[in-house]
């Protein structure tokens, strides 16, 4: 059964743990870039001590040695996975793999934010397979690059599966109880249809963050996947 991840996406860390505090049974929380900002190191630490596995989700995009430095640095603090853009390329993601010791690494492949006309527009290019083609071309690149697994919308994960080797993990954000709004994500599923696919890690942020019951709404998260 895939791994619930709940995205702790708060502008400040007291908000971030009250929420935490209120969710029974959470086991992974994921800390992005607005929450890293505003609190730093100091929150992975309050995250850890509450015996939670943290997601570094800053999608380092960097030259090689930035990237590793980066990663080596998560790991010092205790991060439990972190994620690295594929469009940095191999170079950059071989050299993040080497520096990140026991710590995952998966490789973001095309935000779940895009569609097939803003993903060409943001290249400049429409890629031949579309969106589904890139997702599998950059997948394939990062784990040759020795990551852990990819990150990818529920529309690809069946396909990532079945074209990619061993058993890589597969983190599947955007992720949306029935009937809650998409908000600025365009490639979303419901958690059964995401374990379904071959997601190891569904990333779960308003349908729980935004709930009236956030514990309500995680134990209907985790109803959904034991069907």
């Amino acid at each position: 059964m895939a791994e619930v991840i709940v995205a702790l996406d708060f502008e400040g860390g007291s908000e971030a743990l009250a929420l935490v505090d209120r969710l029974d049974g959470l086991e992974w929380a994921k800390v992005g870039s607005i929450l890293f900002l505003g609190e730093g190191p100091r929150l992975i630490g309050e995250l850890k001590e509450r015996g939670l596995s943290v997601f570094l989700d800053l999608k380092w995009h960097d030259i090689p040695s930035t990237v590793a430095g980066a990663a080596k640095a998560a790991a010092a603090l205790g991060v439990d996975m972190a994620t690295v853009h594929a469009l940095g390329g191999t170079e950059m993601m071989s050299a993040a793999v080497e520096a990140k010791g026991e710590m995952k690494l998966v490789a973001v492949t095309v935000l779940t934010s895009h569609d097939e006309a803003s993903f060409a527009g943001a290249v400049g290019v429409g890629s031949p397979g579309g969106v589904l083609g890139e997702v599998e071309r950059m997948a394939a690149l990062a784990v040759r690059a020795g990551v852990d697994g990819v990150v990818c919308s529920a529309c690809e994960a069946r396909a990532v599966v079945s074209a990619l080797p061993g058993h890589p993990l597969i983190v599947v954000p955007g992720v949306r109880l029935a009937g809650d709004a998409s908000g600025d994500q365009k490639r979303v599923a419901d958690p059964g249809s995401a374990s379904r696919a071959g997601a190891t890690h569904l990333v779960v942020g308003r349908s729980i963050t935004r709930s009236e019951d956030p514990q309500k709404a995680l134990l209907a998260v985790r109803a959904e996947l034991e069907k």
